[in-house]
């Protein structure tokens, strides 16, 4: 059974220090920034719930369907799906034999995954479990940029 979206955004606002959404370009977007103290904070995840120009291989515009995007960073990405794929041509997607549309399944994000994003539709309870320690690995690397940024001197 898929989790709500309330659940997710609960989990990444309550269970997280730090943590600020953000609604923007058909998404609301996840940041660590504690008080405030950048104008968005470091990206550590976003909840899509519609395609956009750019990111459609997901086909989110089928009723009920949203993607949980995750920015685990590069190692972890490389040790969940081997190497990095190149960056995609605008409107494109990242190369590889991943379905993109793929109901509650773990997949590089289909336009960022050459950033290290990770991303899955509709995950299921089992699902959202696994994808915990990702989301924590996301935040601590999210707090280790915000705090190189917010370094005093400056």
């Amino acid at each position: 059974m898929t989790i709500g979206i309330e659940t997710v955004h609960a989990y990444l606002t309550s269970e997280l220090d730090g943590v600020r959404p953000v609604e923007a370009w058909g998404e609301t977007s996840y940041f660590f920034n504690p008080g405030g103290a950048l104008a968005r904070g470091t990206y550590l995840a976003t909840i899509k719930q519609k395609d956009g120009p750019n990111d459609r291989a997901s086909d989110l515009d089928r009723d009920g369907v949203w993607r949980l995007n995750i920015g685990v960073g590069k190692r972890r990405f490389q040790a969940m799906f081997g190497a990095l794929p190149t960056r995609p041509p605008k409107g494109e997607t990242v190369k590889g034999s991943w379905d993109f549309a793929a109901i509650d399944r773990i997949v590089p994000h289909p336009v960022y995954g050459w950033m290290g994003w990770v991303a899955v539709l509709c995950p299921s309870e089992p699902t959202f479990k696994a994808c915990k320690p990702l989301i924590a690995e996301a935040h601590d690397r999210a707090a280790a940029s915000f705090r190189r940024r917010v370094k005093p001197g400056r």
